[in-house]
């Protein structure tokens, strides 16, 4: 027993008669339990929706500068204030409740309208029961053996996945991965080995490997270069044009002044939705000069690729279908809970031989094209079913539903666009409308910007102060400072994104 009575697993002992179990029992107990705190955690941010267009949130008593969507404290006066320690003795359901309600309080509630801040909102009813069932699986989708109906719905939702981008081959289809940058990371790894075999065994040795990608390509390729013994001195950062796209000459230019210097190119990245202006590389361009130089064309759409459900965005995406790999993250757009990111491309085959490796006391399924031990086709071995994640969100929703959220957040981002442009204390940096969901702009008094030290600080300034009202949005650096980057998503209200313009207006004046 702990110090407040809760049971400890029965030990057995010679000759005695084993406890009868009581998990079932303790499951709903503590599911009740912790369900009477969720909820209300849910519907203060549905209560504060209706307060965002006067462009405050929704105050919560209780003391320091809360709203529905958080109580912001610096870090050292948070660990003062959640006295976090990890006790010797269990403190059983009174311990574990108070520790529920403490992270809560003082957590981001990301089902507020307000949060604008990151490439990924809350998640949504389905995405919780998707995650309660995996932990109640708690099994590891390594092999067939331990993970057999999760086994089949991976490799089906990855394939239906994959069609959509038209990979239509027989073996096209994918993996889920930990995030896009394990996705991107994965996809280099495949590169390297399919194009260069003897470099899976012997190492990088007798190459120079060099690796391309637009100046806002993700940073996760440069910490894929430092991973695996590339180098960040040979990713090449591709110029952009005044719409934040790589262009294909300077790329071409590029591969080519590599190979002059005795260099080997081998991977090409393109972006699908860049992390912050939202742009979309010309994908059939890109391709053309992979195809003329053997190099790998991977996409990394991890924000933008679910554009592809919508008839009115896809063409965004004309040309993916040309590319050997893609990263997509359904965590992101589409508000499937986090991590669910995919590896998808034309030919898994490919996959597979590029990140086999004998290990006779584990994968005993692969004796054939089909491969159903997954942890085969991955760097990892450890890896949870997070593609069960957007399947049952697939289930309840539907292609058609996902079209319709995607149109909505969109046509929020054209309009928040379109307002912020007609404003005299704002200067848009993003196009209008914008490719993506992010929109991007300065706050500067009658439509003048000052120094980029004094643009940077008015910035980050107003950014602090939003936060007690009810906002979180984020910035970047420009080249006038920083500016801006909102990211509207799915549930995002007209009437929030015209508040915001409002507490920004309010906070502005003060500084």
């Amino acid at each position: 027993m702990t110090s407040n009575g809760t049971s400890l697993p029965a030990r057995s002992k010679a000759g005695d008669q084993a406890k009868p179990l009581n998990r079932a029992d303790e499951v709903d107990d503590l599911l009740k339990a912790v369900q009477s705190l969720i909820v209300p955690f849910v519907r203060a941010a549905d209560e504060d929706a209706a307060t965002k267009p006067s462009g405050h949130g929704l105050a919560i008593p209780g003391g320091g500068p809360r709203t529905a969507i958080l109580e912001h404290h610096k870090p050292e006066k948070l660990v003062n204030l959640l006295s976090f320690d990890l006790p010797s003795e269990g403190t059983g359901k009174e311990g574990l409740l108070a520790a529920v309600q403490q992270v809560l309080k003082y957590s981001v509630n990301t089902w507020d309208q307000g949060f604008l801040d990151k490439l990924y909102s809350s998640t949504n009813a389905v995405g919780i029961v998707s995650e309660l069932l995996l932990a109640t699986l708690n099994t590891n989708v390594h092999v067939f053996q331990v993970s057999p109906a999760l086994s089949v719905i991976e490799k089906t939702t990855a394939k239906t996945f994959a069609n959509l981008f038209g990979f239509n081959g027989t073996h096209a289809g994918g993996i889920s991965v930990q995030g896009g940058s394990a996705s991107n990371t994965t996809s280099i790894v495949i590169a390297r080995n399919t194009l260069y075999p003897d470099s899976k065994t012997a190492g990088n040795g007798k190459y120079n490997f060099v690796l391309f990608t637009s100046e806002h390509g993700h940073y996760s390729l440069e910490k894929a270069a430092q991973m695996l013994g590339l180098g960040t001195d040979n990713v090449v950062s591709v110029p952009i044009d005044s719409q934040g796209r790589l262009i294909p000459s300077e790329l071409s230019n590029l591969v080519q002044k590599a190979k002059d210097e005795g260099k080997t190119p081998f991977y090409v990245n393109a972006t699908a939705g860049t992390t912050v202006l939202g742009s979309y590389d010309p994908f059939k361009e890109i391709s053309e000069i992979c195809k003329k130089h053997s190099l790998w064309f991977h996409v990394d759409g991890s924000w933008g690729g679910p554009a592809i459900f919508s008839a009115k965005h896809k063409h965004k995406l004309a040309g993916v279908e040309l590319a050997d790999s893609l990263a997509v993250n359904p965590h992101k757009m589409m508000g499937v809970p986090i991590t669910c990111s995919f590896l998808l491309g034309p030919d898994i085959t490919k996959f597979h031989k590029a990140n086999t490796l004998p290990a006779g006391y584990l994968f005993h399924e692969n004796a054939s094209d089909e491969v159903w031990d997954l942890a085969d086709l991955t760097l990892q071995c450890g890896r949870r079913g997070d593609s069960l994640k957007l399947a049952l969100a697939w289930i309840y929703y539907g292609s058609s539903c996902f079209e319709q959220q995607i149109d909505h957040a969109f046509s929020i981002a054209s309009y928040f666009a379109e307002q912020i442009s007609k404003k005299k204390d704002f200067v848009l940096v993003s196009e209008n409308p914008p490719p993506c969901l992010q929109v991007c702009f300065y706050y500067a008094k009658e439509g003048r910007l000052g120094s980029k030290k004094e643009n940077t600080r008015f910035t980050s300034e107003i950014v602090q102060r939003l936060i007690p009202v009810g906002f979180m949005i984020d910035y970047a650096p420009g080249d006038k400072g920083s500016f801006f980057r909102v990211v509207v998503n799915r549930d995002t209200r007209q009437g929030t994104v015209d508040g915001l313009i409002l507490a920004i207006e309010d906070v502005g004046k003060g500084l």
